[in-house]
């Protein structure tokens, strides 16, 4: 089986199980994941976060954006542009969202900040491994956005136990992780600079 369909059966079957969650899972699920997201020292000191809009049984995000907002953090959303990737625009509130490209909820608004200033970011994906490698959704609108972040900003997936393999092949673009966060788990294991508590 070459590389690329192998991506493809994988994303297949992990969306398959996830689409077969029931809300009360992904929602009790959902927070103790965020829990954790807002535990982490390099989350409380961050300025500005990027959160990604959950669709289609999603790790939830919409309470973490307001909560955030809350807290006194900018927050920005990703805007889909097609053809020029992703740009990362700041929300005062869940009330300037609507359907996007994918019909994913995004600001209609088309400037977004430098990447350059965010200071963290949670990442979604379809299927993440225990070394914090990840397969998105086949776009590759991630794998060309976070390397304009700074290289010490914090990448941290978001995922469901059920998304977590023991192995992904990885391509060179593909960009790691450097925190996969599920309901009962963290990867990599030994978390040694991060501190959750």
């Amino acid at each position: 089986m070459n590389f690329m369909s192998d991506k493809k059966k994988i994303r297949k079957i992990i969306l398959e199980k996830r689409g077969q969650l029931s809300q009360e899972e992904i929602q009790k699920n959902s927070k103790k994941i965020m829990d954790k997201v807002f535990s982490l020292k390099e989350f409380i000191n961050a300025k500005i976060v990027m959160f990604y809009v959950d669709a289609k049984n999603e790790v939830q995000t919409r309470e973490a954006i307001t909560k955030a907002l809350a807290m006194g953090k900018r927050v920005v959303v990703p805007k889909t542009l097609k053809g020029h990737g992703l740009e990362a625009v700041e929300i005062k509130s869940l009330d300037e969202l609507k359907p996007g490209v994918f019909g994913i909820m995004e600001p209609e608004q088309k400037v977004g900040i430098d990447p350059q200033e965010i200071d963290f970011v949670v990442v979604p994906g379809v299927a993440f491994d225990k070394n914090c490698a990840r397969i998105g959704y086949g776009a590759g609108y991630y794998d060309h956005f976070l390397p304009k972040l700074r290289p010490e900003v914090k990448k941290v997936a978001v995922a469901f136990d059920i998304q977590v393999l023991d192995k992904i092949d990885s391509e060179p673009h593909d960009v790691k992780m450097d925190l996969v966060i599920t309901e009962n788990q963290v990867f990599p294991e030994e978390l040694s600079h991060f501190d959750i508590r």
